[in-house]
């Protein structure tokens, strides 16, 4: 119980001042009262408890089981199973991410909208679909390699300049339509689901494995995580 006030505290903390922000500029600035003041209310009050619920559920369920199974492939000596677990782990939660979703259906609608699709249910289906599977598929390869550099203990700072070169070479030989797209795409896989479950894959893999200090090469699945979904989606946009 006293950890869960903890969290409420917390969250309230946190939003307060995007409420200051809100109220600043609807009631000072634009001097207009807040439509729906009872709704927005209620719907403030659903999303205090609602992120208060997400991070304790984060604490006491998926930071310690991300953690303990890293823990225990190392430990193992697997690495094919290790591997394998990381890209399906990044492949999971990326497909399953809410603001992907969103983005996909969007697209989709818009892709229509402007000509580059049928404008028809099935083919905005399929778009948003072949949309999500390329970033989940590409989010499963950086985990992986993530998850590879840890074992390694490959510099971080070099791979990701790498990718980013990588990056603006496919930019210029990808289609205009779908270059936003792309760069969109890396900013929403890091979302509810995804960041907190590689973040305690990276943190457990390196605390397990000798040598390794989880400071150091804990972090920075993350930025794999951002990276790759540009490039693949960029060459996605190519093909289709």
């Amino acid at each position: 119980m006293k950890q869960l006030l903890t969290a409420l505290t917390g969250s309230i903390r946190d939003l307060a001042p995007i409420v200051l922000v809100i109220l600043f500029f609807q009631v000072v600035v634009m001097q207009q009262s807040l439509p729906n003041a009872l709704d927005i209310l209620f719907g403030t009050l659903l999303v205090v408890a609602g992120l208060t619920l997400f991070i304790q559920g984060l604490e006491m369920g998926l930071f310690p089981i991300g953690e303990d199974m890293a823990y225990a492939f190392a430990k193992k000596g697997s690495i094919s199973w290790l591997l394998t677990f990381a890209f399906a782990l990044g492949f999971g939660t990326t497909i399953a991410e809410p603001a992907l979703i969103a983005v996909g259906s969007e697209a989709a609608q818009v892709a229509a909208s402007a000509g580059i699709i049928e404008n028809d249910a099935d083919s905005q289906k399929s778009y948003a679909l072949g949309l999500r599977l390329t970033v989940a598929f590409s989010v499963g390869v950086a985990i992986l390699l993530g998850v590879l550099r840890i074992l390694r203990g490959w510099p971080i700072h070099y791979m990701i300049i790498g990718g980013y070169v990588l990056v603006v070479i496919v930019t210029s030989f990808a289609p205009e339509e779908i270059i936003g797209i792309a760069y969109d795409s890396g900013g929403v896989t890091t979302s509810t689901i995804t960041v907190p479950l590689v973040t305690a894959l990276g943190v457990g893999l390196a605390s397990a494995i000798k040598g390794r200090n989880p400071m150091i090469d804990g972090f920075g699945l993350i930025a794999f995580a951002s990276l790759t979904p540009m490039i693949f989606v960029m060459i996605y946009g190519m093909v289709i």
